[in-house]
């Protein structure tokens, strides 16, 4: 993380002192096109895209962590893990284990795909080979 926060802030760094370098070229060309004033201006517009890109880079680090921990917080609720910490309110409904909940998950997200890809998404879960479970039973088989 260290590394994307230090690479975010070299390129804002760097991408300012260009802005503040073509400000300082017009100035001194007297708002005239040079050579000096195009070379800035490149060289304005190549830490914007680096600045873009290591912009991009944190965005994409946080939604992974932000994923990550909400992953990791629903695991922990519907494995009932975080039920015997104190202040944590409980559901009332049984833990279900993580193996269930990665099944589950799974099928939601091949209907998410299915409607994306303007698929009807009608058809039983279960037709899908990569989802097979039946919400009717638990794991143990139980009703």
């Amino acid at each position: 993380m260290d590394n994307i926060v230090d690479s975010l802030s070299n390129a804002y760094k760097e991408f300012v002192e260009a802005a503040a370098t073509v400000l300082e070229a017009k100035e001194i060309s007297g708002g005239q096109k040079t050579v000096a004033t195009d070379a800035a201006l490149e060289n304005f517009k190549q830490r914007w895209e680096l600045f873009r890109v290591a912009c991009d880079q944190a965005e994409e680090f946080v939604e992974s962590v932000k994923q990550r921990i909400g992953s990791e917080c629903l695991v922990d609720e519907a494995t009932g893990s975080v039920a015997g910490k104190s202040g944590q309110a409980t559901t009332g409904l049984p833990p279900i284990s993580a193996v269930r909940l990665e099944q589950m998950s799974k099928a939601v997200r091949w209907l998410v795909l299915e409607l994306q890809h303007g698929g009807t998404a009608g058809g039983s879960v279960h037709a899908h080979p990569s989802v097979p479970f039946d919400t009717r039973f638990s794991e143990d088989g139980a009703q």
